[in-house]
This record gives C-alpha cells, structure tokens and sequence, in this order.
C-alpha cells in the first residue's frame, strides 16, 4: 500500500481551510485529529472475552477538523454524508435503541451519520465530565473504506472524544478514551463488542506489533528483530500486507448476528465454568481454564463448541504469532494468519461475504 503519506499537507490544509470557513475563524485556529483504521493480524473474535489480540494501525483512517464553537453548541459536517449534524454539549444524551433482542433496526447514514459524535458525548458525559464547550467540525474518511471492517466507527468515536476533550480542556489518557470508546459502542449503540479497536487507535506506533491482553488491559509494543546494521530498511523489506475488500458493507449495530456470537460464546463460558466448579464466575471464555476446556469441552452443545474452539485455538495462535514476529520468522506469522481466518469461517462462522479480509504475504514490506 505505498509508503507512509497519510494524511498528506494537502489533506491537512483542505481540511483547515473548510473549517475556516465554517466558523469564520483563521486557519491557525483549526486543529485536526487524524484516527487511523486498523488491521488485527491475529486474535480475531476474542476481545470480547477477555483474550490477548494483536493488531496494527494503517496509513487511512478518519480526519476531523474543529475549532471551539465559543457556546455550546456542536456544528459538524461531513464529507461522505449530506447535511449538518447539531445539538448542543449540555443537552443529556441517552443510548440508542440496539439489536440486542435480536431484531435489525434500520438506520439512514445520510441522515444520523452524525450519531457518533452523541455518542461521543453521551461517553464524556456518563463519567460526569463538564462539558460547556462545542465544537465547529468537518470529518472525512478515505472514500470507499467506509463499513470496510477495519473499525471506522471506533475511528470516528475516538476522533469525536479527543475533539470534545481539546475543546474543553479535559486531561485525558489513551487508557481513558479506550473506555470512554467501548461505552460508545457497548452502551450507546448497544453492541457486544471489545476492545480492541479502540485500542489499536490509541496505543499502536509505526512499526511495531501492539499485543493486548483484554481481560487485564496490560498491552506492549512488539518490535520486529533487528537485522543488521540498516534494520529499519531491512525489515520493510521482509513482507507486505495486502488488504482486500469484497465491496460490501455493513453495520455491526443494526446487525444482530455479532451480538448473538458474543452470546454463544459466554453461554459456553458458562457451560464449561459450571462443570469445572466456577460457576460463579464471570462467563468469559478467558476466564476458564485450558485445561478445564480440554476436560469437558466434550459436553458443549455443536454450535457452542465451534465458538470456544476458536477462542482457544486463537490464543493459542496469539501467544505462537508474538513469538514469530519478535524473531522475524514472517512466514510462520503469515501461516499463523490463515489458521485464524479458516477458524473464524469455520468455527466462529462469520460471514466471509461481508467486510474486508487480510491476506499476508512474505515478500515485501510496504508501511500501510
């Protein structure tokens, strides 16, 4: 995917200059957020459940310019969508109907594409945070990458929290807005999902392998080997990623298949946790043994069984593939990277047909 240019200074300028004159304010006074999309080369499926991920941020993502709007009023435009979104930061925000009964509901992008920046509030708000301070504000994303699966919600989520938070001089740590992310997406749209996403956004750096552990929120930056005495340049040599898109979008949010697997997977938790004598714990997969899986997995309804058999077997390919990448052994990475995407189809059984897939080779680096 080319070398590192995003966002270029003319994207920058663009963008400061529509802001300009949005607010009536100097150029000087626009500040951009730039939130990168990310790929999660192993530990798909698992965040939710407490398990270790790894994931890496790429060279698109979502840019939001925006000045104080001097009251408390929030304007915000957008380049994908028509129309204006406004409310004001002292208006209480209250969670979204979601499909956690398990019907689809509808939502018009072209009319509540401006919902992520509520929820963005509704986060800031629900921690008791003092907001009196909006925000004048254009947010773009690269065109064609929307609903890709590579997390542009969490994108526009944290673009909208970090904006809110520089607009209202809130002190506010990476670990924090992870949080405040997840209470976006868990209680404001209602959907079961980790942490992951946001994480990759806040905590990941060129280069390097983040690896999460979700159920303790520990995390580190994996570097890749050094190869000799030119490794940077060596090591950009040692593979490339390809991202392929099938061209069809979705919604997790109006979509009640993700929340359902969620579901499944701690109803098997709590299949396994009961029959090793910890029923009263939490059901998370990450919260029962491997032994004790290994012991009774044999009483775990069809369905049920696929979904723990994948998070096992991704963690276990977690734990080889941080191993691989420290010591610059690609190739194993890139098998490792097929093993979890035949285990998603297969035994988590998301639907292939939709969102983007990863295709690893171990020829050349291109920074993405």
């Amino acid at each position: 995917m080319g070398e590192w240019s995003w966002p270029s200074e003319a994207q920058l300028n663009g963008i400061r200059q529509t802001v300009s004159e949005m607010a009536g304010r100097g150029i000087e006074d626009v500040r951009v957020v730039v939130s990168p999309y990310r790929i999660c080369p192993l530990g798909a499926h698992i965040d939710h459940q407490g398990g270790t991920v790894s994931a890496m941020t790429i060279n698109k993502g979502i840019l939001l310019g925006f000045v104080p709007s001097g009251d408390t009023q929030v304007i915000l435009r957008s380049g994908q969508f028509k129309g204006e979104a406004r409310f004001r930061v002292d208006e209480v925000q209250c969670h979204r109907k979601n499909a956690n009964d398990g019907s689809e509901i509808e939502i018009d992008e072209e009319s509540d594409w401006g919902s992520y920046a509520r929820g963005a509030l509704y986060a800031l708000q629900s921690r008791q945070n003092s907001l009196v301070q909006g925000i004048i504000g254009y947010i773009i994303g690269p065109e064609g990458m929307d609903s890709s699966g590579l997390s542009s919600s969490a994108a526009v989520g944290v673009a909208y929290l970090m904006a809110l938070e520089t607009a209202n001089n809130l002190a506010v740590s990476p670990e924090e807005n992870i949080e405040y992310d997840r209470l976006i997406e868990n209680e404001f749209w209602g959907l079961r999902n980790g942490i992951l996403d946001q994480s990759a956004i806040l905590l990941s750096s060129y280069g390097c392998l983040l690896c999460m552990n979700c159920k303790t929120k520990e995390h580190k930056l994996i570097h890749p080997p050094k190869l000799g005495e030119n490794h940077e340049t060596e090591w950009q040599k040692a593979y490339k990623i390809l991202l392929a898109f099938s061209g069809l979008k979705h919604n997790l949010t109006v979509n009640p298949g993700y929340n359902r697997r969620v579901a499944e997977c701690q109803e098997a938790a709590a299949v396994l946790l009961h029959a090793s004598g910890d029923g009263a714990a939490e059901p998370l997969l990450s919260n029962v043994e491997p032994e004790a899986y290994q012991t009774h997995k044999h009483i775990l309804e069809p369905n049920l069984a696929k979904r723990a058999e994948h998070y096992f077997s991704e963690n276990m390919r977690v734990s080889k593939g941080f191993e691989a990448w420290a010591s610059g052994r690609f190739e194993d990475f890139g098998t490792l990277i097929s093993e979890s995407g035949l285990s998603s189809i297969q035994n988590y059984e998301c639907d292939p047909s939709k969102g983007s897939w990863r295709i690893w080779s171990t020829v050349q680096w291109c920074r993405i």
